[in-house]
């Protein structure tokens, strides 16, 4: 993507009140650098090993997202900074951030992993579950911990009528969630749903944050 192209593309989330996370996985430093010259500040990784090496070699104000699996004996390595972790789909996880982040005298912002693809490689919490963890997170059993939203990932498809369907699944999951629980999203949760290919389905849907990697980089090596 070009910088013009970049530029117009942040221009056009912004006014649709759509936050941008760039997927940087797999990406040099010097690449990031250049989109963080441009104005990105939300930058997302899959890999601990990755993000912990990049980390000291940029500036400090990057807000890192950590947007993939992440088991959970590599929370302890991200919980001194990471900015947002996407990816929560276990209460098992769920604990053991709470946990690392009070270590580090931090409360973590997070969201749920929602399972809306018919995928077996795309994990994700069912309803039941989903509802399971509110209810645990409303007795105040964690604090180190916020669950600012829902994220989910689509099946990985050209078929836009699946796409859609799923991110319409995703809506109504977080809307009947989030009307269940109102204390706890006072403020509109974050819906991380959408990425290069599909992300502008995602935001037509009600996306708030779309999560977007080859379009502004280039290709996974």
């Amino acid at each position: 993507m070009s910088t013009t192209d970049l530029m117009h593309l942040l221009e056009e989330l912004q006014k649709q009140n759509v936050d941008l996370v760039a997927v940087s996985k797999t990406k040099s430093v010097q690449q990031i650098r250049d989109v963080y010259e441009l104005g990105v500040r939300d930058f997302g990784e899959n890999r601990v090993q990755e993000l912990v090496e990049k980390l000291p070699q940029l500036p400090g104000d990057i807000r890192w997202h950590m947007i993939g699996n992440l088991q959970r004996n590599k929370v302890k390595y991200i919980a001194p900074f990471v900015y947002l972790i996407h990816s929560v789909s276990s209460h098992a996880l769920l604990k053991t951030i709470d946990k690392e982040a009070g270590k580090n005298y931090r409360v973590i912002r997070v969201l749920l992993q929602v399972k809306i693809a018919s995928e077996d490689s795309k994990s994700g919490l069912p309803l039941p579950e989903l509802k399971e963890i509110l209810e645990t997170y409303t007795q105040n059993s964690y604090g180190h911990v916020d669950i600012r939203g829902f994220m989910g990932m689509g099946t990985f498809t050209d078929d836009e009528t699946i796409i859609r369907q799923e991110f319409q699944h995703f809506m109504s999951i977080c809307k009947q969630t989030s009307e269940q629980y109102p204390d706890l999203f006072s403020d509109q949760p974050i819906l991380s749903i959408g990425m290069s290919g599909d992300y502008k389905i995602a935001i037509e849907e009600g996306s708030n944050m779309v999560r977007i990697g080859s379009l502004i980089f280039g290709p996974r090596i």
